[in-house]
């Protein structure tokens, strides 16, 4: 059935059920430039509001994956990826893939930019001088080949009508869609010639699904189209109640994931996540028997310095410098104004609105409120103070990194009120909340 782009649009606002052929005749409306970006705004609005059938799911998801080059691959080792739904602090992807790559499996990852409040891993790598976040097709493959791991950006090749619908969505107050972040997501990972993925949903205030049954309905989501779809594919819930690293910012959060591979800063929450999404996905290659065994090898990676030799040779690779690892500083950009936050009293963290810990970071320069918008990747936050801790004199809420004073006092400001201290003490909450498979 061939429908123009406006009937599409009426049907769903009505809430009448797509058909397949007409998603995927929208859907390559969109990658051709035939669909317009408002008519591709009014479509994934009126998705939000009305929703998806999960045959409509499948088929949003099939389109785009099919809107550009679909991956095969021919390896020694099973091809596994991960995923996250995004949050505040998650530089998860760049110390897990070399180590999932020194355990024997190959991870051909293509992140994306930040979307709403979140920060985008694509971003991040773009704070590397030199490295080439979005590479040919070719050069991704040869050095997920020679090297393990390759953490891109989508290429031109792939997927380009969710590259396109993304930045829709994050500029139009669609990004907490169930539907398009599943059909997003799995899209990406479809085209990439996965085996197997594991996903990592986020719960709580910077999570786009802030209550924990929403989030277990986008893992129940993921895990089923994905499956349906053909990709064996897992979710773990993990905690957004709380930024996940103690950093917030392109150039930030990769010096922090520098450290955690060289063994110079490793957190307990951020390492819990990092080895129990590591431990699903050697599990799902069947590169370990189990969980445990997992675990242990993951570590031994670290401690060995396996992984981060890996990192350093896709970074070199990708055209980033070699030294990269050990010498952050003569190579990752510095913001000209650096001052601590201090909360107006003393005593414990008892909570943190995380999502505006996010919106403070976009404020400062360090996201987009249109997707044409650059990106300052030397602002950000650093040493936010984690729910539970003390704070006082010495011990700031955070550290504000601006590119003026101005911006730096809007900064704190925003980060004071973002946070609630009080006198009694924090029982923590877990960081791994639930599995679904």
């Amino acid at each position: 059935m061939t429908l123009l782009p406006q009937e599409m649009i009426r049907l769903k606002r009505d809430g009448h059920a797509l058909p397949p052929e007409a998603i995927e005749a929208f859907i390559a409306g969109l990658t051709e430039g035939r669909v317009t970006e408002g008519q591709a705004a009014a479509f994934a609005m009126a998705v939000f509001f009305r929703g998806l059938s999960l045959p409509e799911r499948v088929a949003l998801t099939r389109a785009m994956m099919r809107s550009g080059t679909v991956l095969a691959w021919d390896l020694p080792g099973p091809v596994v990826d991960k995923h996250s739904t995004g949050g505040v602090g998650d530089t998860v992807s760049l110390p897990l893939a070399p180590m999932v790559a020194a355990c024997g499996g190959y991870v051909p990852m293509i992140a994306g930019r930040g979307l709403g409040h979140t920060g985008g891993t694509l971003d991040k790598l773009d704070s590397i001088p030199g490295y080439t976040s979005t590479p040919d097709v070719d050069l991704f493959r040869r050095v997920t080949r020679e090297v393990g791991c390759a953490v891109i950006g989508q290429t031109p090749d792939l997927a380009p009508a969710d590259r396109r619908l993304y930045a829709i969505r994050d500029v139009t107050g669609t990004v907490e869609s169930l539907d398009l972040i599943t059909a997003s997501i799995l899209a990406k990972k479809l085209a990439a010639g996965l085996q197997g993925l594991v996903m990592d949903v986020k719960a709580g205030s910077g999570a786009f699904m802030a209550r924990t049954e929403e989030a277990y309905g986008l893992a129940e989501s993921l895990v089923t189209v994905a499956n349906g779809a053909g990709l064996p594919t897992r979710a773990l819930l993990t905690d957004m109640d709380q930024p996940l690293a103690s950093v917030a910012g392109n150039a930030a959060e990769v010096a922090y994931a520098l450290d955690y591979l060289a063994g110079r800063r490793r957190e307990p929450r951020f390492h819990a996540v990092t080895l129990a999404l590591g431990a699903e996905m050697l599990v799902l290659g069947s590169l370990s028997p189990d969980i445990p065994a997992a675990t242990a090898r993951l570590e031994e990676a670290l401690a060995s310095g396996r992984a981060a030799e890996i990192f350093s040779r896709m970074v070199a690779a990708l055209g980033g410098p070699s030294d990269l690892i050990d010498h952050p500083e003569r190579h990752l950009l510095r913001a000209a104004v650096v001052r601590p936050v201090h909360a107006p009293q003393p005593g414990r963290v008892a909570a943190i609105a995380t999502r505006a810990i996010g919106v403070t970071v976009i404020g400062l320069g360090g996201g987009r409120t249109r997707p044409e918008d650059s990106i300052d990747h030397a602002v950000g936050l650093t040493d936010l103070a984690p729910v539970g801790a003390e704070v006082g004199p010495d011990r700031p809420l955070a550290v504000v990194h601006a590119r003026s004073e101005a911006a730096a006092a809007r900064a704190a400001a925003e980060v004071v009120a973002a946070y609630r201290v009080g006198p009694e003490a924090v029982a923590e909450r877990k960081v791994i909340l639930g599995r679904v498979e």
